[in-house]
């Protein structure tokens, strides 16, 4: 194998180390979006997404993307089989992507989807629903293959350089199908007045960490798309792509923010999350196409994006689906916004600058990749969610949502009550028990002393666990007589 070769090896490897801290990004992003009785339950499905994908994509997924197949999807090297060491460094890159799109999908559910649901919908969207599309374009299906029409028009393609149909669209879209079948969060909206809640995260800090992060990891994940970084002009191809990426991010910032500020769907104030998702949307704007546009051209995209962002956020709102994250107007809308304005500012093919038979025919082939890719979402993604409703497994009781999922589900508050006292919640109990909390000397407990301690018990919508320490306590050493 050539130095030119192992290059590239080492190019996708660390490419893919950056996209997977992505979801680092993604898990901070989610818990501060949601309120602190449900942190740990997002959490822990943002960490198990890696996992998941790590075994969904191992076994089906790479083999179904990339393996030897037909047009429309492959169905050799299972597992891996017969891939040669060469290809693993693309197997692991491949892998990162697969395990973002699922993580899309993990904040439109968020704080009412079941455990066990979790596991079937993001094991068969890394395993079966990503990879056959991405076979259809990245593996060389149809289309990457177009259509010859001859003459002075010749072959043209559906293009998508790094993913903003093939991830976000269908990231964005199944997340509104599990969300639309879910069903909103209790109290989100109003049916007989009408009314639209707002369900406030629990820590914009947290969050905006996670939108950094986020930021930071976008631009291995255009930049690393390129796939070598060996052959002359690779590292032309790959600055432009992430000047694209920062310039796109930079101006959707900026109109998502006046936006949010100045017009009638907006919250007419200076909005920290209305900027990071704008920012966001803008880098998904020029996923698919940052390594043909000019920095003017993402700036404008990027202005589009900030504006297209607000728009999906308002209309999914309308239709009554409940998406905490804003998942489908970020990726969704972003991705769609991508896919149809490269069809104009294709500095190549775009109908901006060449405005011919050729130059129509992309904007075909950009809209009806856009169809398939979304149609196979939703069919697929439609029937995971349904059977899960079916079976009566998809979401949680409600009254286990009201109280929140952590000690429940998972008997791990992220923000323990007794975490908050140094210490003091064990002297507390050592003192109403034996009176005396600087000796340790076993006397009875007095009476007639403000709160009957002995007999607290837990009665509100949440599990107190100082309540149910102290049950503990009482049960070990018998009546306070």
């Amino acid at each position: 194998m050539s130095l030119g070769e192992e290059v590239d090896q080492f190019f996708k490897v660390i490419m893919g180390m950056i996209v997977m801290f992505m979801q680092c990004g993604f898990a901070f992003y989610e818990a501060g979006s949601v309120r602190s009785k449900n942190v740990t339950n997002i959490l822990i499905k943002n960490v198990i997404d890696s996992f998941i994908a790590g075994v969904a994509y191992w076994i089906f997924g790479f083999a179904l993307a990339y393996g030897e197949g037909n047009k429309f999807i492959g169905y050799s090297n299972f597992a891996l089989k017969g891939v040669p060491t060469t290809e693993y460094a693309n197997f692991f890159f491949q892998y990162s992507f697969a395990a973002s799109t699922a993580t899309i999908v993990s904040g439109a559910v968020a704080e009412r989807c079941e455990f066990l649901a979790y596991f079937v919908y993001s094991f068969l969207i890394t395993g079966v629903v990503y990879p056959v599309a991405t076979h259809w374009y990245w593996g060389g299906g149809f289309l990457a293959q177009g259509v010859d029409y001859g003459g002075d028009i010749g072959v043209v393609t559906y293009i998508d350089f790094a993913g903003s149909g093939l991830v976000h669209v269908i990231g964005g879209s199944a997340g509104f199908v599990g969300a639309a079948i879910l069903g909103p969060r209790v109290g989100r909206f109003g049916k007989t007045s009408n009314s639209d809640m707002i369900v406030r995260g629990h820590s914009v800090p947290i969050a905006a960490l996670g939108g950094f992060i986020l930021l930071f990891g976008f631009l291995a994940f255009n930049g690393g798309s390129l796939g070598t970084i060996s052959n002359p002009g690779d590292g032309a191809i790959v600055s432009r792509v992430i000047v694209n990426t920062i310039i796109a991010a930079s101006f959707a910032a900026f109109s998502s923010l006046f936006v949010a500020r100045w017009t009638p769907i907006g919250s007419r104030h200076w909005s920290l999350m209305a900027t990071l998702n704008g920012a966001l949307t803008g880098m998904v704007s020029v996923c698919a196409g940052c390594n043909v546009l000019n920095p003017w051209q993402s700036a404008i995209m990027g202005l589009g994006a900030g504006v297209v962002y607000h728009l999906v956020s308002q209309g999914v709102q309308k239709l009554g689906v409940d998406d905490p994250l804003d998942a489908c107007a970020l990726h969704f809308g972003g991705g769609v916004w991508a896919l149809v304005m490269l069809a104009f500012f294709h500095k190549d093919e775009g109908i901006f600058f060449h405005w011919n038979a050729r130059s129509g025919l992309f904007l075909c082939w950009q809209l009806a990749g856009l169809g398939v890719i979304l149609l196979w979402t939703v069919a697929t993604t439609g029937l995971i969610f349904g059977v899960l409703r079916l079976l009566k497994v998809l979401r949680v009781p409600e009254e286990m949502e009201i109280r929140g999922l952590d000690i429940p589900k998972h008997h791990e508050p992220a923000y323990p009550v007794e975490a908050y006292g140094h210490g003091h919640i064990e002297r507390m109990l050592r003192a109403l028990l034996y009176h005396s909390d600087v000796d340790g000397a076993k006397r009875k407990p007095k009476k007639g002393h403000g709160v009957d301690y002995w007999s607290l018990e837990d009665k509100g919508p949440y599990e107190n666990p100082e309540v149910r320490q102290f049950a503990v306590f009482k049960a070990q050493h018998g009546n306070k007589e």
